[in-house]
């Protein structure tokens, strides 16, 4: 999912591999995996390149900041305009930058704080996540992403009836989103899983059909199967980047479906293969980073107990 302003698997006993338009077809041998795990064919995405015409655009924003004369107004948009370009090329760090440049010298920058809260939550700076957030809804309280993003602070920061209220207010803005309500379920069902099987069953309905997305919230219901899901992966796609930016969603939301069934290692692999598509910007992306981390922070916990 983009944000508007939206393995050990690659170890694991594969039968065969197959290149097709760009995308590598893997046949996995069923008997070698878990039951619960078993995949027939799984696709592999071509990473996105970075474009060229962000790496123009990166260029002449540094050259306008370095020689123009400008106001401080318009030098703040121009660090904001910039991070967003180092940030969908995956260049956290002077992204984050340059959003922090920007509220220096524009306090009131909505986007920014929003942008440097999503940062902070990367990093597993939530307290700092939450002060970022705090502020731009503060600021705009109908700015919806920022409780969109504060509820995944608060997710990933473990007070998941907190994330719940602010994803809750994410849906209201649009209830037929299926993401929308897939991160309002990933938090439900960390306070009481059978009253967040049942909420989704109810939100589900306003969802349309021919949505792709529906498929997520169908395997969550138990609706179809992991196979099935994956077969259809491929449905409507009618370009490499837009495949490739399903499976960045895929691939997320797989890994999540294995934790939540316990199949750490099948979720490793998900969380590896939706980064390996390169998809920055997405939100997926850059929280299948951050579900490593944890994981690896919890085996790394266990080990030395």
């Amino acid at each position: 999912m983009r944000l508007n302003f939206k393995t050990q698997f690659y170890k694991s006993h594969f039968c065969k591999t197959l290149m097709l338009s760009g995308l590598i077809l893997v046949q996995a041998c069923s008997t070698t995996l878990p039951q619960q795990s078993s995949i027939g064919e799984l696709i592999i995405a071509e990473p996105i390149a970075i474009d060229i015409k962000d790496e123009i655009a990166l260029e002449r924003i540094t050259q306008v900041l370095l020689r123009a004369k400008i106001n401080d107004e318009q030098r703040a948009e121009l660090f904001y305009q910039r991070g967003i370009k180092y940030d969908k090329v995956g260049l956290r760090a002077l992204a984050h930058n340059d959003f922090n440049q920007a509220i220096n010298l524009k306090p009131d920058m909505v986007d920014a704080y929003n942008f440097l809260g999503i940062h902070f939550t990367q990093r597993q700076n939530f307290n700092q996540s939450y002060d970022a957030f705090d502020s731009a809804i503060e600021l705009d309280p109908s700015y919806e992403f920022a409780y969109f993003n504060r509820g995944i602070a608060l997710y990933y920061g473990g007070r998941p009836n907190l994330a719940s209220q602010d994803f809750e207010v994410f849906r209201q803005y649009q209830q037929n989103d299926p993401y929308r309500v897939l991160w309002k379920f990933l938090a439900d069902v960390e306070v009481d899983q059978t009253q967040a099987q049942q909420r989704l069953i109810g939100y589900s309905k306003l969802i349309n059909d021919n949505v792709w997305a529906k498929n997520i919230i169908e395997l969550y219901l138990n609706d179809i199967s992991q196979n099935t899901f994956i077969e259809r992966l491929t449905d409507n796609v009618s370009s490499n980047e837009g495949l490739t930016q399903r499976l960045c969603e895929a691939y997320f939301y797989l890994g999540k479906y294995n934790q939540m069934h316990g199949d750490t290692n099948s979720a490793i692999n998900f969380f590896k293969l939706a980064l390996s598509t390169n998809v920055y910007e997405f939100v997926e992306h850059r929280y299948a980073k951050l579900e490593l981390d944890l994981i690896r922070q919890t085996m790394q916990q266990s080990s030395e107990l």
